[in-house]
């Protein structure tokens, strides 16, 4: 039996999260909360994904001594994102998102430290251990995009998106312009100078978990699974659910294939662009700047792009996502490697084809599903996300080694055209 006292608390609760049922204005007035909150704690996990992006290839090519294993750390990063996937997704269905999303980002932070460790004592088990965790904190940025459209109807889904997305870019741009602030910083302290950059993502990780632990109440994954729960009559509860599960297969398929490709593409090309840069004798200044570009365009269109989803169609956007990483391809292949302005724009490209195909592929997966699995799924699909983040990651180094960045390149922009036919095949369906 609970004291009294304690009875009383949680009789409170609960009346308190049934009064969200009901009253569309206090839904209306969490989901702006929600936006508010989830954008701050997206500001801090720009800045951490950041590190690993800048300088995660450089630290694994100088501790190791060959260009071979360069994409190694960006496989490990996004391997490790996976099965961060997987658990915040879980995670998130059974608690709601301010439990999921708080331990993945406290997990990335934890990695951030291990990479430094690992550097400071010239461990390579360590470093290869501790980016696996890092990656946690890129998954759970990730996934934190999912909490703004759970109180959001079907024509704010696509916006709800992006506004939690733009708001990474603050992070995301400063990240890499600050690598020789915090490699002279790292220095000062007496470690290694490419582990600046991890000493911001760890602070950065976990002042994001802090953020959404503390400020992420009442949970809106928790209140939209009572007001779905409240709509569904009993009568047509089994009807309603064997027609929701027919049409949302083929959305589900269409929505993480599109997230796919663009991760493919974008985290190979992406991953070789340091290495790329510095064998044409660009300083670790410039290769930030270039980066700190590409995540910027991955991140400040998306409030523009998401009234584009909303307003133009899933479908179209999907394919101007093919057209753009197409353009980033063809500008990496064929730009000389001292060219730093159509670096610039390759690069840029690559985030925005990138930006195109997360949140049209987002919002499609958020329409084909239900509270019940909802989070779940968004786990799952995370996970082949990451999955084949880490094999682009992987094998850009042993394209790049066997071949060149222009062969690399040219592969990207080609695989990026897979969109067009899996669009038209979901467009068939419709008709």
């Amino acid at each position: 039996m609970l004291p009294k006292e304690n009875a009383e608390v949680l009789d409170g609760q609960a009346a308190s999260l049934q009064s969200y049922i009901h009253s569309s204005e206090k839904q209306e007035a969490l989901y702006k909360r929600t936006l508010f909150v989830v954008s701050i704690s997206q500001i801090f996990g720009g800045a951490g994904l950041a590190a690993g992006v800048t300088v995660g290839a450089l630290l694994a090519q100088q501790m190791l001594g060959t260009d071979a294993f360069a994409g190694l750390p960006s496989a490990l990063i996004t391997l490790g994102s996976a099965g961060a996937a997987l658990l915040v997704g879980r995670l998130s269905q059974a608690y709601g998102r301010r439990s999921g999303l708080s331990v993945g980002f406290i997990l990335g932070g934890l990695g951030a430290i291990g990479v430094i460790i690992a550097a400071i004592i010239s461990s390579v088990f360590l470093l290869f251990a501790s980016f696996l965790i890092y990656g946690a904190g890129t998954a759970t940025n990730l996934q934190a995009r999912y909490a703004g459209t759970d109180l959001a109807n079907s024509k704010q889904r696509a916006t709800a998106i992006s506004i939690t997305m733009v708001f990474t870019t603050f992070g995301a741009v400063a990240g890499p312009n600050l690598v020789n602030v915090m490699g002279k910083f790292a220095l000062s302290i007496g470690v290694p100078s490419l582990t600046g950059p991890f000493i911001l993502a760890a602070a950065a990780y976990i002042s994001a978990g802090i953020v959404l632990f503390v400020m992420l109440r009442p949970d809106p994954f928790v209140i939209a699974r009572m007001i779905e729960v409240n709509k569904q009559e009993p009568s047509t509860k089994g009807q309603v659910a064997t027609t929701v599960q027919k049409e949302n297969k083929k959305g589900v398929i269409v929505g993480a294939t599109i997230m796919v490709v663009t991760q493919v593409v974008m985290v190979a090309i992406m991953t070789m662009t340091p290495v790329h840069m510095r064998h044409h004798g660009h300083e670790l200044g410039a290769v930030g700047l270039v980066i700190g570009f590409h995540i910027g365009a991955m991140y400040l269109p998306s409030l523009i792009t998401g009234v584009l989803v909303d307003k133009l169609g899933r479908t179209a956007m999907a394919i101007a996502s093919g057209v753009t990483l197409l353009l980033a391809g063809l500008i990496s292949a064929f730009a000389p490697g001292d060219s730093m302005i159509l670096l610039i724009i390759a690069l840029s490209l690559l985030g925005l084809g990138w930006n195109f195909g997360l949140i049209c592929g987002t919002a499609l997966l958020v329409d084909s599903t239900e509270t019940s699995t909802r989070a779940k799924t968004q786990g799952t699909v995370d996970v082949w996300i990451a999955l084949s983040g880490a094999a682009g990651g992987a094998l850009s180094g042993v394209i790049v080694a066997g071949s060149s960045f222009l062969t690399l390149s040219m592969i990207g922009g080609i695989l990026s055209l897979l969109l067009i036919p899996v669009v038209i095949w979901s467009r068939r369906g419709k008709r």
